[in-house]
């Protein structure tokens, strides 16, 4: 009996096709497509070769690349597409209600899958830090709020 392939080999299975018909074939090829995403080069061989999922970061670049849905890159990590409803169609209750927890979002999704769950919380915590690193950079320093020393001058 042979086992399920596992999630990495399924995306693989989705991505590598649609890469060779989107023109990522022969010498060089990873190459391309690790500059098209931003991912490195041995990242890609790691997905094309079913080992390794790329970060959830790379999945609109990787789908716009080799022309499949992000959607579909999605389904394969287990996030059911039809948890991924924009917020209108939501309905308006859920428009400004309370914050929640990544542990929480996951919940709501759906996801029981402990990988997917895990990257889902990490990116989520990834995010947070990044906008809270932004928000620090567009604070003028104490004593600087009318610019540098030029704009003083």
């Amino acid at each position: 009996m042979t086992d399920a392939p596992t999630r990495a080999q399924r995306f693989a299975a989705l991505v590598a096709p649609a890469a060779q018909r989107a023109g990522y074939t022969g010498h060089g090829s990873n190459a391309r497509l690790a500059r098209d995403t931003g991912m490195s080069e041995s990242s890609v061989s790691r997905m094309l070769k079913g080992q390794a999922i790329p970060e959830l970061k790379f999945f609109p670049a990787v789908a716009e690349k080799v022309g499949v849905e992000v959607l579909d890159l999605l389904a394969e990590m287990g996030i059911p597409p039809e948890s991924l409803q924009p917020l209108s169609e939501t309905g308006p209750s859920q428009v400004g209600s309370a914050s929640i927890s990544p542990s929480e979002a996951a919940d709501r999704l759906g996801l029981s899958d402990p990988v997917g769950r895990e990257m889902l919380i990490a990116t989520i915590e990834r995010l947070k830090r990044l906008e809270e690193h932004q928000q620090q950079d567009d604070q003028p320093e104490p004593g600087n709020e009318h610019g540098g020393a030029a704009a003083q001058m």
